[in-house]
């Protein structure tokens, strides 16, 4: 095997004379210019790629070797006679050894849609079908309500409608996801683009433990993306200053779409898969904004926020069983806030914050105040039968029969339904799921 350090003009010449061949030999036989040979060999030129490729084959030797031996002399060149060009070298080493991708535009680049994360409860799927009723039964076209806006997917199919739209959602990461997607204000894609590259090609072999990956490495995050991660969130913090605040949303909320399928998980943080954890690179990518000019954002307890509110619809679909979505999202929202909390337990939660009535005993009392207080014409109500199941945490706390009659009371109420297939993660049998939607034209 020849010394790999070696140049191609040696490693060449060496070949030659293992063989036994003269260069005027070679020269004849290739038909490649004895002067050219001459020069290739002696290191005052480097050799075309089809030179490489007929003496590999002349020689009857390796053409890969040969070929990975001159990109390395191309490479060694370009450094040699550049001022910075070991620094380009080492960057360009980066880009390659994690698979990182640079970009240069926003319009061209590949962006994450606002589906794209996974969220339980997601209406995504019924969105089409909930929307096509609220059109065939309602009228008006000014205000579009959407007081438990999870990931947003209905409110951004009434944006198409309406010409307001409010959004409200008490979560942290949910809320700054509305102003990412949402916000109407300009921002610099120039600049966001510039930073992520700057994130594209981080290694994390020189970045040190900080509070995400001390916490999460090997648990819910391959270990070198959580240094990664921490850094990352660090790092858009400090910027804050430079970025106004529909840059840093849209930051942090494509943050958090980058690391949610990385994440070791079956779609949430209640609690990590205990197996290993497969390596794979960041590659940071931004959002698909859906600017909006009526957009209306809020993050507060939705029963207080209805009283402040007036419109044609509101739309409905809060939490029904005991799984707090505060919870559920425990890194997202610690990620958003980044307060750095002590956390506890096997999931390594905070202390508990944000937590909805809707998951407790109390959800009848509360959906009910809050139907009778909403100022609206319409009421459009999701709801799911996961009240048959026989899981305590998947079983509803306010039954079919309990809504209609909270409804009926406000005024005349019809019930759709559609199959639906439904978040599951295993324990619960949910044969012939249905999702409803009760449709209400409230009393004047």
């Amino acid at each position: 095997m020849l010394d790999t350090l070696i140049s191609i003009g040696d490693t060449l010449k060496e070949i030659r004379e293992t063989k036994g061949f003269h260069l005027q030999e070679v020269a004849e036989k290739t038909a490649i210019n004895y002067t050219s040979l001459s020069r290739i060999e002696t290191g005052k030129r480097l050799p075309t790629k089809p030179q490489v490729q007929i003496l590999a084959s002349f020689y009857s030797y390796s053409e890969q070797e040969l070929i990975k031996h001159l990109i390395s002399d191309k490479i060694l060149y370009e450094v040699q006679n550049e001022d910075f060009g070991l620094e380009g070298f080492h960057l360009a080493e980066q880009k390659i050894k994690y698979g990182n991708t640079l970009f240069n535009d926003y319009e061209n680049l590949e962006k994450f849609e606002l589906h794209s994360r996974r969220y339980i409860g997601n209406k995504a799927k019924l969105t089409d079908w909930i929307m096509q009723i609220i059109q065939q039964e309602t009228t008006g076209n000014d205000t579009f309500i959407d007081i438990f806006s999870g990931t947003s997917s209905v409110a951004k199919e009434a944006m198409k409608t309406y010409k307001n739209v409010v959004l409200n959602d008490i979560l942290f990461s949910n809320n700054i996801a509305y102003q990412a997607f949402y916000d109407n204000k300009k921002w610099d894609s120039k600049k966001l683009i510039d930073i992520i590259n700057e994130y594209n090609t981080l290694n994390p072999q020189n970045i040190r433990e900080n509070y995400f990956s001390k916490n999460f490495g090997g648990k819910f995050y391959e270990k070198d993306i959580s240094k990664l991660i921490g850094y990352i969130r660090q790092d858009i913090e400090n910027r804050k200053k430079e970025l106004n605040s529909k840059e840093y949303a849209i930051l942090l909320t494509s943050l958090i779409y980058t690391i949610d399928r990385l994440a070791n998980t079956v779609g949430h943080f209640d609690a990590y898969i205990k197996k290993p954890i497969t390596k794979r690179p960041l590659n940071f990518r931004l959002i698909q904004t859906e600017d909006f000019a009526g957009a209306k954002i809020y993050r507060e307890d939705s029963n207080k926020l209805v009283k402040k509110l007036k419109g044609d619809i509101a739309y409905i679909d809060p939490p029904y069983n005991s799984r707090q979505y505060s919870r559920f999202y425990h890194i997202y929202e610690n990620l958003v806030q980044w307060k750095k909390p002590e956390l506890h337990g096997v999931a390594l939660k905070p202390e508990p914050e944000n937590m909805s009535e809707y998951c407790t005993s109390r959800a009848k009392n509360a959906f009910k105040d809050l139907v009778e207080n909403l100022d609206v014409k319409y009421l459009a109500v999701s709801y799911n039968n996961t009240y048959k199941s026989k899981s305590k945490s998947s079983a509803n706390k306010i039954k079919y029969e309990e809504i209609l009659e909270i409804l009926n009371n406000v005024g005349e109420t019809q019930v759709f339904e559609q199959s639906h297939k439904y978040f599951n993660t295993g324990k619960t049998d949910f044969n012939d799921h249905k999702e409803f939607l009760f449709l209400t034209k409230k009393y004047d």
